[in-house]
Formats: structure tokens, C-alpha cells, sequence
């Protein structure tokens, strides 16, 4: 139970602290949690509690889920200490350094957050792009390689709601698909396991994309390769680059499923 009224001082401001009981109340092995479940574990009232929520899922760093509530990747923009904090992040990393050794471009792994793709993880190589990447960066996610293959492993009915939300990126596509081409779109990556966006979120953008998956062989991130259009073709993308790129995956894949079992120790 949260130590309310903890503070010190005029300039104290206990409404913000509560918000980040809220936040910090949702723990390892309990994705969702009811209002009941967060009021008993920060000790705030209910009604406090609820208009806290109210005012996060309106910030988008919570959502209404099937149990309660449970948190949006948006949280990863409160700090690179979040991203810092999670092992499969740090597992992932080596093997990212390693694909961009190998190619000299740039690599990125996104979350689906609402109908826009999150980064949350990114190795860098210096670049002129048209647009500035980095960890928080959200687009949206039909736009974006790594979005079609997030968007291809849902489910049909979390598809459908998830597309019908409006993109809290600020960013206008170059290409729009319709929704028959961007189901024939994700038809195709499902059957292939990766996909190819090319100059569809902005001129010069080009990029591959796979999925990651954990234990359960869920994807649960997308990892892709990104490169200047006028530098590199479609062919030496997915020729060269696409097969470094799905073995990464897999060895990102292989890492985390081995850190999910092994079993957590309390001190």
C-alpha cells in the first residue's frame, strides 16, 4: 500500500504522485487490473483511482481491457529507464548491434500501441532521413513494415477495433491504403512472416520488417531494417538485408523465450 501524503513541502504535488501510484501498481504477471485491484494496492480511494484512469486511458498511457485496465507502450516515453529496466530489451540489443555490423543500417524494434506502432528499442547508423526517429517515436502502424507485421498477427476482431482508432502520431502518410489493399497486404505477410513498406510513410523511407516472438511463439514486437531509397534498392533489401534480418529475429526470439523461463528468484 502506497504511502499517501508521503511529501514534503508547498511545492509537493500529491495528485501527481497518486497518478504514478496508479502507474506503478501494475506489476509483472498482472497485465490488467480492476479499479478494486489499483485502489487496494496504492490505498487510494475508488473514486480517486477511477478519475486518475480516466485521465491516463484520455493521455494514452492506459486502456480499458478485458479485466480492468492495462497499460499502453506509450508509457516508454516517461523514460529510457523503462526500456533500461526490461531484460528483453537489454537481450535484444547485442543482436541488434550485430545486424547493423552486418548491413550498416539502421535497426528498430516497435509495439503496437493503439492503430500506431511504437519504437521502443533502436541501433543507429548516421543518416539523412526524412524523418527523426527515436525511442517513443509513434507512426502509424499501416503505414510502416513493422506495423503490417503487428497489425497481421491479431486477431480478426482486435483488428478491426484496433484499426478503426484514430493515429495519435501527428504524421500524415504518403500512401494511405484502403482497407481491401491493407487486407490483401496482411494476407500476404502472414503468408510470408515478414513485410516491405517502400516510401508508403515518407518519400525515401524504405524498410523490412519481421516479427519477434516470445516463449509461447506470440510475436509481441516487430524488429525491422531501414534505408534510404535512393541508396538502396528493393532487391538488395530484401536480398541481402531480409535474411540477416529474420535470423536476427530468431536469435532475439530464442534469447527471450530462454530469459521468460528462467524462474524469478526473491531475495
Amino acid at each position: 500500500m502506497t504511502d499517501i501524503g508521503r511529501g514534503a513541502g508547498p511545492d509537493f504535488i500529491e495528485a501527481l504522485a497518486r497518478g504514478l501510484d496508479v502507474l506503478r501498481s501494475f506489476r509483472p504477471g498482472t497485465p490488467a487490473m480492476t479499479l478494486s485491484e489499483i485502489a487496494g494496492h496504492t490505498g487510494l480511494a475508488r473514486p480517486t483511482v477511477r478519475r486518475i484512469l480516466i485521465t491516463l486511458e484520455a493521455l494514452g498511457y492506459v486502456r480499458q481491457a478485458d479485466r480492468g485496465y492495462a497499460l499502453t507502450p506509450r508509457v516508454l516515453e516517461l523514460g529510457m529507464a523503462y526500456v533500461n529496466s526490461l531484460s528483453m530489451w537489454d537481450a535484444a540489443r547485442p543482436h541488434m548491434e550485430k545486424l547493423v555490423a552486418q548491413t550498416n543500417e539502421s535497426t528498430s524494434m516497435a509495439q503496437l500501441d493503439g492503430s500506431d506502432i511504437v519504437y521502443v528499442a533502436r541501433v543507429a547508423v548516421p543518416k539523412i532521413v526524412t524523418l527523426s526517429v527515436t525511442i517513443g517515436t509513434r507512426f502509424p502502424a499501416a503505414a510502416t513494415s513493422m506495423g503490417k507485421v503487428l497489425l497481421a498477427a491479431l486477431p480478426p476482431a482486435a483488428l478491426a477495433e484496433l484499426l478503426a482508432q484514430s493515429s495519435r502520431s501527428g504524421i500524415t502518410p504518403r500512401r494511405q491504403p484502403s482497407a481491401a489493399d491493407l487486407e490483401a497486404a496482411l494476407r500476404e505477410v502472414r503468408a510470408k512472416g515478414w513485410a516491405l513498406a517502400d516510401q508508403d510513410l515518407a518519400p525515401g523511407v524504405r524498410s523490412v520488417a519481421t516479427g519477434v516472438r516470445d516463449g509461447d511463439g506470440n510475436v509481441v514486437a516487430a524488429i525491422n531494417v531501414t534505408v534510404h531509397a535512393a541508396e538502396t534498392t528493393v532487391e538488395t533489401l530484401l536480398e541481402d538485408h531480409l535474411p540477416k534480418l529474420l535470423r536476427t529475429a530468431a536469435d532475439i526470439s530464442h534469447d527471450w523465450a530462454l530469459t521468460a523461463a528462467v524462474p524469478a528468484v526473491t531475495v
